[in-house]
């Protein structure tokens, strides 16, 4: 093969270049514009990619051990907490298996019994059930799931299984808020309106019901159809309304959200709760002061045996709100942190906001079904091992004919709903 001097001069200039020490130079001069330019396309990256791309060099966040395909759920604002010590994701499982098995089986006794005992099946009973059942639809569909993430210390169970887990969470605590309103109205009703109130009628009830089921279908559906969004939150073992997002659209659905499912039925019961324990307690003066007039003590027998109705009935309204209150608010509190960029919300204590909210399904059994006394009566019949003290129901006859609004009304909604 003949080669040219042209060609000879070449390789040879070639050659030396390969040996050449300043071609080494070159070469890192190469390597480092490709790390530079790599760095640089890491550092104008933003959101989740950006944070996800970290994550391959420091694996220190709270997030570290979301799946890839969870991690554009994942708000930048999560990763500059580190990973939470293992022991509080095993206090969280055992904390929701207890609440789980409490939940299941109170609510599950309520509707067992409600159910199955026919002197019960009144048409403001049919409300105790519901708010039994969306109760025990939560705690059976939420708890299980989260118990598995806290093994697992993270959202394990896919971008739908967030979907569907938050969803139900939004559609049973908007059910059983609202139901827990129409039970205040049924009471405001009957004690407050008496003879002039509207009768409550097994089909009113299932209408009632129905409605409520629908509201919060609605309102649960529409993250899911581009109104806010479900997401991953604390520790990444629950998921919920995404209130850490900067778009107004997503902020303005946790503040009318709020409006319609927290202020409207909190401000209706505290209504009816007021009117009710007024309307006895004007009750309970009057029959004093007719007492009075006829020089005796009282106008009922059994007074020494058991509380007034006055007082029984603003400690069951107190203890109603009270809890309400305790349930509600700490993961309100969240949310609003959240929208308005208040303070720093740490994971650990968004998770137990969430736990807060769902401890209202383990005492509403107690204020709505352990305090009927024919529920009582009922439950020792069919489950005897689980009534705890006397079944007993004080006798207190009035020695005249009551007002509409008297206290039989109110007894026989107590008695109704407790």
């Amino acid at each position: 093969m003949c080669v040219c001097p042209q060609m000879e001069a070449a390789i040879s200039s070639d050659s030396q270049n390969i040996f050449n020490p300043m071609s080494l130079d070159n070469v890192r001069n190469v390597s480092e514009f490709t790390a530079g330019r790599a760095a640089f396309e890491v550092i104008s990256t933003m959101g989740p990619q950006v944070a996800r791309q970290w994550m391959r060099f420091n694996n220190q966040t709270v997030a570290d051990k979301v799946p890839p395909e969870m991690l554009h759920l994942i708000d930048p604002h999560w990763y500059q907490f580190p990973p939470m010590d293992p022991l509080w994701h095993k206090i969280l499982g055992l904390v929701m298996i207890v609440l789980g098995v409490l939940g299941w089986s109170g609510n599950g006794v309520v509707v067992y019994v409600f159910m199955l005992t026919p002197s019960l099946r009144t048409p403001s009973n049919l409300l105790v059930v519901n708010l039994a059942f969306s109760d025990f639809l939560m705690m059976i569909i939420m708890s299980p799931p989260m118990v598995i993430n806290c093994y697992y210390e993270t959202w394990v169970l896919g971008t739908l299984m967030c979907d569907i887990y938050a969803m139900v969470g939004s559609l049973c605590g908007c059910a059983s808020i609202w139901t827990m309103t129409a039970i205040a109205l049924d009471r405001y009703n009957v004690i407050v309106k008496g003879m002039s109130g509207t009768p409550f009628t097994i089909k009113k009830a299932i209408l009632e019901i129905l409605l409520i089921w629908m509201f919060g279908l609605v309102w649960s559906i529409l993250p899911m159809i581009g109104w806010n969004r479900y997401v991953p939150e604390g520790n990444m073992t629950a998921c919920g309304t995404d209130y850490l997002s900067k778009a107004w659209l997503s902020k303005s659905y946790i503040l009318v959200y709020s409006l319609f499912v927290y202020y409207l039925p909190l401000s209706t019961i505290i209504y009816s709760y007021y009117y009710i324990v007024s309307t006895v307690a004007a009750h309970e003066k009057g029959m004093r002061d007719q007492a009075k007039k006829m020089n005796v003590a009282s106008l009922r027998s059994g007074d020494n045996q058991a509380a007034s109705a006055e007082a029984k009935l603003a400690k069951v309204a107190l203890t109603t709100i009270s809890l309400w209150f305790l349930a509600w608010t700490p993961y309100l509190v969240i949310n609003y942190v959240g929208v308005f960029n208040i303070a720093k919300i740490s994971p650990l204590f968004t998770i137990w906001g969430s736990l807060f909210a769902k401890t209202n399904a383990i005492y509403n059994p107690i204020v709505y079904g352990i305090s009927h006394p024919k529920y009582r009566l009922a439950l020792k019949e069919k489950l005897p091992f689980l009534v705890c003290g006397s079944t007993e129901q004080p006798a207190a006859p009035t020695a005249g004919p009551p007002p509409a609004n008297s206290d039989s009304a109110s007894t026989n909604t107590a008695d109704a709903k407790a």
